[in-house]
């Protein structure tokens, strides 16, 4: 059975799927250290207090999880939301798991009010992938900062607009 054949549902992350998630994030090799333990803690913050900071979706098939997002309201903000987190394991990637995740993240987002979603990511040569990635699902670059994770290591800020929203609550976390 090739991994083509399993089939993808999104579910709920559970505390049970840490490990598994901090391998999947080891395994991109894009991800230094300390962003691996940011991961980790904002993993634990989605099934501690789902919806409360982040809401996190993770990907499984035959119950073992293959990706993870995690996504929350912007405090302070009408309708903003920001991406904290994506990571697809490299076994399944460009089979069209994270384009699910997006998918399913972005249609949540717009039920709860969103209007707009935004994701910063690195500018190093090897997140490549994941820009073009972002920009094939019609996120526009619009905000740039050099050496800002890092020398050498740039910030790129993306931004995809849902539409206006019907109301004017301001989230303040």
């Amino acid at each position: 059975m090739t991994v083509a054949a399993d089939p993808v549902t999104l579910g709920t992350p559970h505390a049970r799927d840490r490990a598994r998630l901090r391998a999947i994030i080891e395994a991109t090799d894009v991800f230094r250290a300390e962003e691996v333990a940011i991961a980790l803690e904002v993993f634990d913050g989605a099934v501690a207090r789902p919806g409360v900071d982040y809401t996190g979706l993770g990907a499984f098939t035959q119950d073992r999880l293959v990706g993870w997002a995690a996504y929350g309201a912007t405090p302070g903000t009408v309708g903003t939301w920001d991406l904290y987190w994506i990571a697809v394991d490299p076994a399944w990637q460009t089979k069209g798991v994270g384009r699910q995740l997006m998918a399913q993240c972005e249609a949540a987002i717009a039920e709860s009010g969103g209007r707009l979603i935004v994701v910063e990511t690195s500018s190093r040569a090897s997140y490549a992938p994941t820009r073009a990635f972002y920009q094939r699902l019609g996120y526009v670059a619009q905000a740039r900062i050099p050496d800002y994770y890092a020398p050498g290591d740039g910030l790129t800020v993306y931004v995809k607009s849902l539409g206006s929203i019907g109301s004017e609550k301001v989230s303040h976390g």
